[in-house]
């Protein structure tokens, strides 16, 4: 058996740890010439370059165009979180479902009956496909 106590090699291990770490941050500072401060300077010398470049007379416009999508997602959000809870009451989705069968069954009984009403909706369709695809 050994004549060291378990508490003693713990020591004996911690030391060399130690002594190894301080040795191998000063080598690889010595070797690599690696200083974190000059790096560090080096950094934010060219996120400041980096930064005096932009524009920022265009911000108020990314700033609206984010501000609009953030409003748009929370507005998605909320119109799931309603939809979903009408989904749990037990009568009204299916009163819903009649009821766009019923919106769908007026609109074509108004809009599709007669060949002239066909073709007046046809051609407002292709106006608004110019209108939008050019």
């Amino acid at each position: 058996m050994s004549d060291t106590t378990p508490s003693d090699t713990t020591t004996e291990v911690l030391e060399s740890v130690e002594v190894g770490s301080s040795t191998s941050s000063t080598g690889s500072q010595a070797e690599g010439g690696f200083d974190f401060s000059e790096r560090y300077s080096e950094v934010i010398g060219k996120v400041n370059q980096t930064l005096d470049q932009v524009d920022w007379s265009q911000m108020g416009k990314i700033g609206k165009a984010s501000g609009i999508i953030l409003a748009v997602i929370v507005a998605q959000i909320l119109i799931k979180g309603v939809l979903d809870t009408i989904n749990l009451l037990p009568i009204i989705p299916g009163l819903l479902e009649l009821l766009g069968l019923v919106v769908v069954g007026q609109w074509s009984w108004d809009n599709l009956t007669t060949g002239e009403k066909r073709n007046a909706v046809i051609e407002k369709i292709q106006g608004l496909r110019k209108d939008y695809l050019g």
